[in-house]
């Protein structure tokens, strides 16, 4: 049997070695070539001869894979080695490979460039090849990326059309999201636009008198003594600039006509010439079209560092005005008289005066946004106390809600027993641990 495969094998090689002879198709480096496939891919072959436990490995037929389209550019790097992108779109229920309940057919979607190195010119009539790459997919709401290898044929019909055969491996680097599978294409490949025409060299020109041996006559040469450029009536452009330089006052630098072959001035030095600056005197920055950074508000703080860009502030407060001491002290000292039923999230009636005051004190100051955070003493679960926290601060964002203050400005968090202020192990200390803290602030 093994003589039989090797002897197919030679054959095989051999059969590809007479169809790679040279033909009169193009040949050289790929130019760019855009394509179309037809796509198969088999999510079960590879599983079924990974089963040790299983005596029915199978390959899957065609009609059972999935089938998808893709859209590739193609363009050579060198003889043998190309260099392709692919965008590709399947249908596959990726939920059921993932474990999950599915009830329509899934879709994928798939970037993958690769590398392709033949075994012949692009001359030849056929050229296997093998490819690598990496590609990334968004399978029915999931990501994941893979690692494509395998091998091909590319057949050469002339003036830079082929098809292409391919098939490859792709191992998955997310198995938990995709499975390892095989995928296998065939499609075709054309050149974009058409071919260049073949250049004609002009005829040679006739022989004159030219006394500095640039091609230009003495004639028509503004500077015939001096080789120059024909375009430039024969004089010379030492900074290429298109500016002949009897003409350019910065003839080692290349600039513009506009200012007689000087570059754009930058004025302030700041990297941005003046056509382009809007403050072209005071140094700035491109995103600011050559102008400093600015500050809205006139707080000597600038909009990118400033929280509060149209609110006048200090910079120890990022630019934002400073909370009046008073209104700090009466939402602490609120905060210190909210009270709950024990053991639940229930709001006691006596702290409604505590927290009616601190729905004034927000309705009258529109910028003020609250931080209402809850904590536990170490009775119960860390799950229970981590539930009751969060309920806790809710139930005090809910009334002052209620009581009118926009949802947004408002900011419920719980934290359990993880961040304790006393000792636990002491009632004292665990009913100082068992609190709500309100912290306001405007940015």
């Amino acid at each position: 049997m093994k003589q039989k495969v090797a002897l197919m094998a030679a054959f095989a090689m051999f059969s590809m070695g007479a169809f790679a002879q040279k033909s009169d198709r193009p040949g050289g480096v790929k130019p760019g070539l855009i394509g179309f496939q037809i796509n198969a891919l088999d999510f079960n072959t590879i599983e079924s001869f990974r089963d040790s436990s299983s005596n029915s490995r199978k390959i899957t037929k065609l009609g059972d894979m999935s089938h998808g389209l893709s859209v590739t550019y193609y363009k050579g790097i060198t003889r043998h080695l190309d260099f392709s992108t692919r965008l590709s779109g399947a249908f596959h229920d990726y939920k059921k490979d993932r474990g999950e309940t599915s009830t329509q057919t899934g879709f994928g979607v798939e970037f993958e460039p690769t590398l392709i190195l033949r075994a012949f010119e692009n001359s030849s009539w056929i050229s296997p090849y093998i490819n690598a790459g990496v590609g990334i997919g968004y399978y029915s709401k999931k990501t994941a990326a893979y690692i494509p290898a395998g091998i091909g044929f590319q057949f050469n019909l002339g003036t830079n059309n082929y098809i292409m055969l391919q098939s490859n491996y792709r191992a998955t680097l997310k198995k938990e999201i995709l499975k390892d599978h095989l995928a296998f294409s065939v499609g075709f490949m054309a050149k974009i636009g058409p071919d260049q025409p073949k250049v004609v060299p002009p005829p040679p020109p006739p022989v004159v008198y030219d006394r500095d041996n640039d091609g230009v006559m003495d004639s028509v040469d503004r500077c015939p003594d001096v080789a120059g450029l024909a375009s430039l009536q024969g004089c010379p452009d030492r900074d290429g600039d298109g500016i002949a330089d009897i003409d350019d006052k910065c003839p080692d630098v290349a600039g513009i006509a506009k200012y007689d072959g000087c570059p754009i001035p930058d004025t302030d030095g700041d990297g941005i010439n003046d056509e382009e600056d809007k403050c072209p005197t005071v140094k700035g920055l491109a995103r600011y079209q050559g102008c400093p950074i600015p500050d809205t508000d006139g707080d000597g703080v600038n909009d990118e560092e400033d929280k509060c860009p149209t609110r006048p502030g200090p910079v120890e407060n990022q630019g934002c005005p400073v909370i009046a001491k008073e209104v700090i002290e009466k939402i602490n000292f609120a905060a210190k008289n909210v009270f709950y039923s024990t053991g639940s999230f229930k709001l006691l009636p006596k702290s409604f005066k505590s927290l009616d005051e601190v729905a004034r004190l927000m309705k009258e100051d529109p910028s003020l946004m609250l931080d209402i955070d809850g904590h536990t003493d170490s009775q119960g679960s860390d799950e229970s106390n981590q539930v009751l926290s969060e309920n806790r601060a809710k139930s005090v964002k809910d009334y002052l809600i209620k009581k009118g203050v926009e949802e947004n400005r408002l900011k419920a968090t719980g934290y359990g027993e993880t961040k304790p202020i006393a000792d636990n192990k002491t009632a004292a200390g665990r009913a100082k641990n068992r609190r709500t803290e309100m912290t306001v602030r405007n940015y």
